[in-house]
């Protein structure tokens, strides 16, 4: 791979070392075996110290990763989440439409698509059922993530640190008694509803109202959406939560999931 060229117009708002920075990622991402120093410093014509300082740079960052030796570097993990990230934004509500309002129909309650904005959870797909009971949730409404079924699936994909630095000086807004109160209730309720897969609330959107959720998954496992139907209680059939509106969501949740390229 020949050095980029440093001719022509010069941007003034340019960056140079977040520059440098990508140029090395996508010289990274040219190889399919792991790369030296000294080649990425051929590569990029940069002092070997600044392609050190970058590598070491991204690595923290989890971008770059480097062999026990110490001695050659490949792409980390973060590279492809942001991939991810990045096809799954452009595609989920696209994708998962016509499963959203199928889901609907399916159970007759109010089916929704979330994706998350930093604290919150965004509705981007409101499909409505044939219950006369009708969520009042719609497209744009914004809800505090932890506090609903869908925004913690979201949340739940975060590291700790992550989390910690999320929520730093903020106190988590209680809308229901099943409201987390803090992070240790937060990762708590992440955890179990993770190991089940799903999530049954009882008021946590609605007082006196039910939630279902589950999570959607891009390709590489990431959840970059929830899936939910609620509505009040008498939306539903209580004896079918489980053998009926349950399956069904994780049903709907895994052929979005599926149409996103992910395959457990």
């Amino acid at each position: 791979m020949a050095p980029k060229s440093t001719t022509g117009p010069v941007n003034r708002y340019d960056v140079p070392g977040l520059s440098r920075g990508l140029d090395l990622l996508e010289s990274l991402s040219e190889d399919r075996m792991p790369v030296t120093v000294a080649d990425l410093t051929r590569r990029l014509d940069l002092p070997r110290s600044s392609v050190f300082r970058l590598l070491r740079t991204l690595e923290d960052k989890g971008y770059v990763e480097v062999d026990p030796s110490g001695k050659t570097f490949v792409l980390g993990p973060r590279v492809l989440r942001l991939g991810y990230r990045f096809l799954a934004s452009r595609d989920v509500v696209q994708v998962a439409r016509k499963d959203v309002e199928a889901l609907a129909r399916t159970t007759g309650i109010s089916a929704h698509l979330v994706v998350r904005d930093g604290r919150d959870v965004v509705y981007v797909l409101h499909a409505l059922g044939s219950s006369t009971f009708v969520s009042n949730l719609g497209v744009g409404d914004r809800l505090p993530a932890h506090a609903t079924p869908t925004g913690q699936f979201l949340l739940s994909g975060m590291t700790h640190a992550e989390l910690t630095k999320l929520y730093r000086g903020t106190r988590l807004e209680s809308t229901s008694p099943q409201t987390p109160r803090s992070l240790a209730a937060l990762v708590k309720v992440m955890a179990a509803g993770l190991a089940a897969g799903y999530i049954v609330s009882y008021g946590a959107v609605h007082r006196g109202g039910m939630t279902i959720a589950a999570p959607v998954r891009a390709a590489g496992g990431e959840i970059v959406a929830g899936l939910d139907i609620s509505g009040p209680d008498d939306a539903f059939d209580s004896k079918q939560v489980h053998a009926r509106y349950k399956d069904a969501v994780l049903a709907a949740a895994a052929g979005i999931s599926a149409q996103l390229g992910y395959v457990r």
